[in-house]
């Protein structure tokens, strides 16, 4: 900051608050969650009742206790009393009227407390049946039967006339934009409330100055502001001695479109903000997230299943072992350069990187300085709380005699997360660092960049898991230049770490003791790094035992409104959906791929009665990325039950058969069809036995030796060469249409292709992959482009794009719902 800069910050600091934010924040953040596994509450009739008991019973009642305390315990309100009475406080000026309208004065909160605190209202209960014998304290809200609630509460002698359910239905997003575990953060809610302060502050100068403006809060000082006005006696207290006036708070107009309303309020709260402190109005993990996902039921869970003694992945088996990681959200900008060497010409731009890459950010990319561009470019990342962040200060020019660019660096720096990180003591810095000149570089001053970084609380990150199937080799594989005799034996997938670390290898086989001959039975055997090998899997009549009968894995129940394809029982309750679902759907605008691809396993609990998605299975990649680590082992087992048994068709055919189900019930022969499909009967072939021609899963005549190949129709056949099959070369190609024809064989370079498309042709003879991608086509997944970002392969790519929101206002929309004009 400049000295003028710091010296607004610290009056802004000035501003007095009456109530501890930080302690109101927390509470309300726990207030908003218990509101959220209460959904009735956000719309329908029991919103509708919400309201009238609102009106009829609470406002009368704390108006009551609030002239004359009636007890000296504290006043327990209602959850649905509370949650209307906290819609109605978010128009503070309108709740101000009414009120003294009603009542005479404003009703505060002094002496409540919420019945998410843990408190038991006895003595709140009791006053209540007195007072409203025909209006239970603890109502049935969701067995509702049709009522006019809008008649009764006109019926009423004193009732507020404004629009409640409009205002619960623009608040009900609220909560997903502040559910994220790093907002209750006590440093993440101390630095939201000094800038709330200097929100408040902004509003002053404007007034002041009789200006004008709609100032847009991020997402931070809005649940400070929220928190605020939750103390009305004390909001209209601070504020008017802060601003002369009491703040409105208008959440009614949420379109984000450019040159809308928000759009230019946010933009100009952010060059206000910036201009007036010197520091930069976004914060990262406090912006605009996008719609919240779609929910996969209706209904909230209920079960009175007793849950089996709870065992985690790293307890069984004991080789199961993954170290526990943290990830952080990264907001980074360049905002000016000075001291740049005499007769510096070109273009001026900055590739940033770490110095440790990990999982999240492995590459350099590139961000233009706001100074020298004169537009703002904010980059957004994730990483490990690890290392440095690189900076490379280059200059890019055009030669005259060539349309060839030439970059040259003049200096770098670095960052260390550690020194705000470890521990903790700050979530933002913008500061000018001195960059070490390159040679070559001259320059009489060092060379200054100024850098604005944010970042999150680090928070645990997921475990993300590989599974790789090793091919056997086929009695029909070619023999040519081949250096190991051929064995017949079945393959086993390898499950390894984000960093390529065994884990335990898996193998499905057909159980010897099975009882029915027809369709023998299935057990999933683990090897474990040690070389012993058990059981984790084995399919009963009633479905998949896991683990030691620890889980169930089977068909649901009773499908009646969810469309989950199975449930896996037992420590926890988890039903399995295809696609992907909740935090795993497919946000803005970006490719929805092939959902066919995905499954989603969804635990439902008490604490999440709707759902929360805790693993994500990607059929095709074999990737499994599990939240939490008890679920790393089911998932694992689970994708490999699946991606084994569950090719194209018994997939669509199990959707097709739970619809089926949901629309009437499990039967003896609709279970049998979809445990059939799921790779259980002799007609569905397994790892061993290819995939036959089948309409739409044909491989042109690949036979035995192509296995997994679906839908690889330009295999053309495989001719003479390989007797029956393309050995193990088209092993597993997913859509490798273009593979040429296997003239002799495929030998081993179409490998396991997917969607490779221009894949050139397997050429004549056992060789590798001619024509296109040169000897090895590998393990390329949808190599038909062979590009990447930046146009090229190999070499030092810049991904221009990945990350970087090059157009801040347009394409961020860092706006809130909620804004004021002031």
């Amino acid at each position: 900051m400049e000295p003028q800069q710091e010296m607004e910050w610290n009056e802004a600091q000035k501003i007095p608050i009456s109530v501890d934010l930080v302690v109101v924040a927390k509470k309300q953040l726990q207030f908003l969650a218990a509101v959220d596994r209460n959904r009735h509450l956000y719309d329908g009739p029991t919103l509708e009742r919400a309201i009238y008991r609102y009106n009829a019973c609470w406002l009368p009642l704390l108006a009551k206790h609030s002239e004359s305390r009636i007890f000296e315990g504290p006043l327990v309100v209602p959850l649905d009393c509370e949650w209307v009475w906290h819609c109605h406080r978010l128009n503070p000026v309108r709740y101000k009227t009414d009120c003294e309208e009603l009542y005479g004065r404003v009703l505060d909160n002094f002496g409540v407390v919420s019945t998410v605190e843990g408190i038991y209202g006895r003595q709140t209960e009791e006053i209540w049946n007195k007072m409203y014998p025909h209006e239970p304290y603890n109502a049935d809200l969701i067995n509702l039967l049709p009522e006019d609630m809008s008649a009764r509460i006109s019926r009423l002698e004193k009732y507020t006339k404004y629009d409640l359910i409009s205002a619960a239905k623009r608040q009900s997003p609220f909560f997903y934009q502040v559910s994220r575990p790093h907002v209750n953060n006590d440093l993440f809610i101390e630095e939201a409330v000094a800038r709330y302060k200097g929100f408040l502050y902004l509003i002053k100068r404007n007034k002041e100055k009789g200006i004008k403006r709609f100032c847009v809060p991020t997402y931070d000082i809005d649940l400070i502001w929220h928190s605020h006005q939750s103390h009305p006696v004390s909001y209209c207290k601070d504020l008017n001695e802060a601003l002369g006036k009491i703040l409105e708070h208008d959440d009614t107009d949420s379109d984000r479109t450019k040159g809308k309303k928000l759009d230019v309020g946010f933009s100009g709260t952010t060059k206000q903000w910036e201009v007036t402190f010197g520091t930069r109005y976004w914060k990262a993990g406090a912006m605009y997230r996008g719609n919240a996902p779609s929910p996969i039921t209706s209904n909230p869970f209920s079960s009175s299943m007793t849950c089996k003694k709870f065992i985690s992945s790293n307890e069984y088996p004991q080789e199961i072992s993954l170290p526990d990681r943290k990830v952080m959200e990264v907001f980074l900008e360049f905002i000016g350069v000075k001291n740049l060497p005499e007769g510096q010409e070109g273009d001026l731009y900055v590739l940033f990187s770490k110095s440790r890459p990990d999982a999240f950010f492995d590459a350099k990319r590139r961000l233009s300085i706001l100074s020298v561009s004169r537009e703002k470019q904010v980059a957004s990342f994730q990483c490990e709380p690890t290392g440095e962040l690189l900076f490379e200060l280059i200059s890019s020019t055009t030669s005259k005699l060539s349309i060839r660019k030439s970059t040259k660096t003049l200096g770098s720096a670095s960052f260390s997360m550690k020194n705000y990180l470890d521990p903790v003591s700050k979530l933002h810095v913008e500061k000018w660092l001195e960059l070490m000149p390159s040679s070559g570089t001259m320059s009489s001053k060092p060379i200054l960049l100024r850098v604005a970084i944010s970042f999150t609380v680090p928070v645990p990150s997921p475990y993300t898991v590989e599974m790789t199937q090793s091919r056997p080799f086929s009695k029909n594989t070619c023999l040519f230049n081949l250096p190991v005799k051929p064995q017949h034996v079945k393959s086993w997938t390898h499950v390894t770490s984000e960093n390529g670390t065994g884990i335990i290898s898996l193998q499905m086989r057909d159980l010897k003791n099975a009882k029915n001959i027809g369709n023998p039975g299935k057990e999933v055997v683990g090897l474990m790094k040690s070389g012993e090998s058990c059981t984790l899997a084995e399919f009963t009549e009633n479905g998949w035992s896991v683990l030691e009968n620890l889980w169930l894995l089977h068909l649901p129940n009773k499908c009646t409104d969810c469309g989950h394809l199975f449930e896996l029982s037992g420590a926890k309750t988890v039903k399995i959906f295809p696609g992907r679902k909740l935090d795993y759907e497919p946000r803005h605008n970006g490719r929805r791929g092939n959902e066919m691809n995905f499954l989603t396993a969804v635990e439902f609990s008490t604490e999440e009665p709707y759902g929360k998605a805790v693993a994500l299975l990607d059929l095709r990649s074999r990737l499994v990325t599990a939240k939490e680590k008890w679920m790393v082992l089911p998932g694992i087992i689970l994708a490999f039950i699946a991606s084994n048994t569950m090719k194209k068709e018994g997939y669509e055919g199990i959707i097709a058969m739970s619809k089926d189900l949901k629309m009437n019930g499990p039967n003896e022969e609709n279970e049998r069809t979809v445990l059939n499909g799921m790779g259980l009967s002799s007609n569905v072939c397994n790892e061993d036995d290819g995939i036959k021609n089948k309409p739409g899963l044909s491989s042109g005549g690949c036979g035995m030796g192509c296995g997994n190949a679906v839908e690889s129709g330009g295999c053309g056949g495989c001719g003479a060469g390989c007797g029956g099959g393309c050995g193990g070369g088209c092993g597993s190609m997913v859509k490798s249409s273009g593979c040429g024809g296997c003239d002799g064989g495929c030998g081993g370079g179409c490998g396991a292709m997917i969607k490779s498309g221009g894949c050139g042709g397997c050429g004549g003879g056992c060789g590798g992959c001619g024509g296109g991608c040169g000897g090895s086509c590998g393990n390329k997944l949808e190599s038909s482009g062979c590009g990447g970002c930046g146009g090229g392969c190999g070499g030092d790519l810049v991904d221009t794009k990945c990350g970087i929101d090059e157009h801040f206002n347009e394409e961020l929309k860092y706006v809130n719902e909620a804004a004021i004009t002031a």
